[in-house]
């Protein structure tokens, strides 16, 4: 079965303080905010961030419960990928600007495509792969 009219649209991630995860994404990782909404009633606001307008790309759902500061990501989720050209060069760019690298460039296990892992301020995994 195909589904030509389906589109990925976004992937939701849960932060504990929303200025702190759009200073990282908008920040070392160069991404443009998008659109902000606050939904006061519901006590909760959704900030999508990426690399290029909505209607062209996947994105990155920043959802933030006014009423919880932090998450228990949990084992069911993975990481966020990034596509990046210069994986060295991006690492060295990121933990000076203050990413955490708890897996510096190499190749992936049982296979040769560089890879290197970072955390963002919540602790969610986002994996660098050499382009």
């Amino acid at each position: 079965m195909t589904t030509p009219e389906f589109r990925f649209l976004h992937t939701m991630i849960r932060v504990g303080d929303l200025d702190r995860s759009l200073a990282f994404y908008t920040g070392p990782l160069g991404m443009t905010l998008l659109r902000r909404q606050d939904y006061p009633e519901g006590r909760f606001t959704l900030a999508f961030v990426g690399y290029g307008a909505e209607r062209d790309q996947t994105v990155i759902e920043l959802t933030h419960n006014w009423d919880t500061a932090a998450y228990d990501i949990g084992t069911g989720f993975g990481h966020l990928a990034l596509g990046v050209p210069d994986i060295h060069g991006a690492c060295d760019r990121l933990v000076a600007a203050g990413a955490k690298l708890v897996r510096p460039p190499g190749p992936m296990k049982h296979g040769s495509t560089v890879i290197a892992f970072i955390e963002d301020p919540d602790g969610y995994k986002i994996e660098l792969i050499q382009r």
